[in-house]
C-alpha cells in the first residue's frame, strides 16, 4: 500500500507529479542514465540489478532491458554475480562496485586492491557513468520501495 497519495500498486510515475520540478528532473537523470551511458548494456544491467536486490525494490527487480544478449538466464544469476561464469571480469569489477556502493562506500573508497582490479577493467570515463548510474538507482529505487509505490510494476528500458 503505497505511503502517499492514492497511488495503484502499477502506478510508477504518479508520485512524481507531487513534486513535478524535481520528478521531471529525476526523470531527465533516469533518461540520461539509460541513453547516454557509455556503460555497455550487460555491464549496466548486472550493476543495477546487484543494487536492486540492495534495495528490495519490486520495481527494479522485475525490470528488463532490451538489449540483445539479456536473457532470462542472465537476470537468474545477478546474486552469483561473482561466481557465475556467464559474467565477464569487467562486469564483475561492475558489480562488486554496485554492491559495495549500496553496502560499504568507504570501504570500497579505501579498498587499494579492488581500485587497481577496476582500473584494469574500466576507463575512468565508465567508472564515472557507473558511480553516477548506481546513485540514480540507489537513491530512486530507495524512494520507490519506501514510499511503496508503484512496487506491481514491469518495465523496459
Amino acid at each position: 500500500m503505497a505511503r502517499i497519495g492514492g497511488f495503484a500498486d502499477d502506478d510508477i510515475v504518479g508520485w512524481l507529479g507531487l513534486s513535478p520540478t524535481l520528478g521531471g528532473a529525476l526523470g531527465n537523470y533516469a533518461d540520461a542514465v539509460y541513453t547516454k551511458s557509455r556503460l555497455d548494456p550487460r555491464t549496466r544491467e548486472l550493476a543495477r540489478m546487484v543494487i536492486a536486490g540492495h534495495n528490495e525494490c519490486a520495481v527494479c527487480r522485475n525490470t528488463r532491458a532490451q538489449a540483445s544478449g539479456l536473457d532470462e538466464e542472465f537476470y537468474l544469476h545477478v546474486d552469483d554475480w561473482a561466481t557465475w561464469p556467464g559474467y565477464s571480469d569487467g562486469e564483475r569489477v561492475a558489480a562488486e562496485f554496485a554492491h559495495r556502493f549500496a553496502t560499504d562506500h568507504i570501504g570500497l573508497r579505501e579498498d587499494d586492491e579492488y581500485w587497481e582490479r577496476c582500473r584494469a577493467a574500466l576507463s575512468d570515463e565508465l567508472v564515472v557513468d557507473l558511480a553516477v548510474s548506481c546513485a540514480l538507482w540507489l537513491g530512486q529505487g530507495r524512494a520507490l520501495r519506501v514510499l511503496d509505490v508503484g512496487q506491481a510494476c514491469r518495465l523496459s528500458i
